[in-house]
C-alpha cells in the first residue's frame, strides 16, 4: 500500500519545484570513476549494465550478487543523478548492450525539487537511452524508499512519502510505452508505511548487504530471462 503525500504537501513542493543538480562532475571520485570505466571498456552487446548512483556503486559485483554467469558492468557512481547519467551515456549506449538495469531519482530529489520534477528527470534519461540505443532491454529500477529517523541526510528530510509518488509517475510511464518496471520499492518499507525497514539500510538511504539480498533477489527474475545468447 503507497501511503500518498497530503494535498498541502504536494503544493508545497509542485511551488518550490526547480532542478537541483547534486553530482559534482568536478569532483575527484567522479572523474576517477569515469577514467575507470574507459579504461575498463569491454561493453558490447552481450553485457548487462547496471546503471546508477551510489546504491549501485556499492554493489560491487552484480553478476556474483545475481549468481549469474552472463557478463554484467557497475556504472554506478556515488553522488551521481540523472543530469549526470545523461551525460556519461557515451561510455555505454553507443557499444548496444543487450541490457540496461537503471537506477535513478533519489538524488534528483534533495531539497525543494518536486515529485513530479523528479519524475520527469528519470522519464528524460529513460527516453534518450531508448533513442541513442532502441535495442538494448531496459529495466526501470523504483526509486527505493528511505528512513529519515536516522537525520543524516538533512537534504532529503521530508521526502519520505514523496517517492512513492514519483515511482507511480515514473511506472505510468514504463507501462505505456511498454518498458519493464521494477518496483523494489514496496520489497524494502515497513508495513503499510513508505519507510525504509531498519534492517536494510544503516544510515536510513544506503543499503546494508541484507538490503542488496532483497534487491539481487527481484534483480534475478528478470536476469534469468535475458538469455546468454546474443
Amino acid at each position: 500500500m503507497v501511503v500518498m503525500p497530503s494535498d498541502a504537501q504536494r503544493r508545497r513542493r509542485s511551488r518550490s519545484a526547480r532542478a537541483t543538480r547534486t553530482v559534482q562532475r568536478g569532483g575527484n571520485h567522479h572523474q576517477q570513476r569515469m577514467a575507470q570505466f574507459d579504461r575498463e571498456g569491454g561493453i558490447d552487446s552481450s553485457t548487462i549494465v547496471m546503471l546508477g548512483n551510489s546504491l549501485t556503486e556499492n554493489g560491487k559485483d552484480w553478476a556474483e550478487r545475481i549468481g549469474t554467469t552472463q557478463k554484467m558492468v557497475n556504472r554506478g557512481i556515488i553522488g551521481d543523478n540523472t543530469v549526470g547519467m545523461t551525460e556519461r551515456l557515451y561510455q555505454i549506449t553507443p557499444y548496444h548492450p543487450r541490457a540496461i538495469f537503471l537506477m535513478a531519482g533519489i538524488n534528483d530529489m534533495v531539497g525543494n525539487t518536486s515529485y513530479e520534477t523528479v519524475a520527469n528527470h528519470v522519464i528524460a534519461l529513460i527516453e534518450a537511452i531508448r533513442q541513442q540505443t532502441p535495442q538494448t532491454q531496459l529495466f526501470v529500477q523504483s526509486i527505493l524508499p528511505i528512513d529519515e529517523t536516522d537525520g543524516r541526510w538533512k537534504t532529503l528530510a521530508g521526502r519520505t512519502d514523496d517517492i512513492p509518488f514519483a515511482n507511480m509517475l515514473i511506472k505510468a510511464y514504463c507501462e505505456t510505452h511498454n518498458i519493464v518496471y521494477i518496483d523494489l520499492f514496496h520489497r524494502m518499507t515497513r508495513g503499510r508505511s513508505n519507510q525504509l525497514r531498519a534492517e536494510l539500510s544503516g544510515d536510513g538511504l544506503h543499503l546494508t548487504e541484507q538490503g542488496y539480498r532483497v534487491w539481487a533477489f527481484e534483480l534475478k527474475k528478470y536476469i534469468n530471462k535475458i538469455g546468454n545468447v546474443k
